[in-house]
């Protein structure tokens, strides 16, 4: 479970009632919303937030490390609230379902010759496949 809005207590993020909102919709289990989600999750919520508030608080939350981008090949970007637990991404290739999961073991780390002088600062791995709704042929769009 993600622990977003006490995160933010936590660092003294200034919480308006828009801020407070977006950390709302965001906070929780396996949440992968795109920005337009948040807005209609957020305006249900509090019916004056602007989509250009949720964009700007998303950007902030970005920024400062609380909430990941997950960009998913020929997808809109979603955000993850799940920054504090490593984990890796499990995708529906049909509907775009994207869940956390938490394989057991290290990725392989990447052998010197084949870091051409980088200095490795983080690995990411995703799963694809297709979810059971899909594979039974159901289709349907999630998050």
């Amino acid at each position: 479970m993600s622990d977003l809005l006490e995160r933010l207590r936590g660092r003294g993020w200034r919480m308006t009632s828009q801020r407070r909102v977006v950390a709302e919709v965001l906070d929780g289990d396996h949440v992968h919303l795109t920005a337009d989600e948040v807005h209609a999750r957020a305006a249900l919520l509090l019916p004056e937030i602007a989509r250009a508030t949720v964009y700007n608080t998303l950007g902030e939350l970005v920024a400062i490390g609380e909430v990941a981008e997950v960009s998913v090949q020929g997808r809109v970007k979603r955000f993850d609230p799940n920054v504090r637990h490593p984990h890796q991404h499990l995708v529906c290739t049909g509907c775009g379902t994207i869940r956390d999961v938490h394989a057991t073991g290290r990725p392989a780390d990447l052998p010197p010759e084949e870091r051409f002088g980088f200095t490795v600062s983080a690995v990411e791995v995703t799963y694809r496949g297709l979810c059971p709704s899909c594979a039974a042929g159901a289709g349907g769009t999630r998050s």
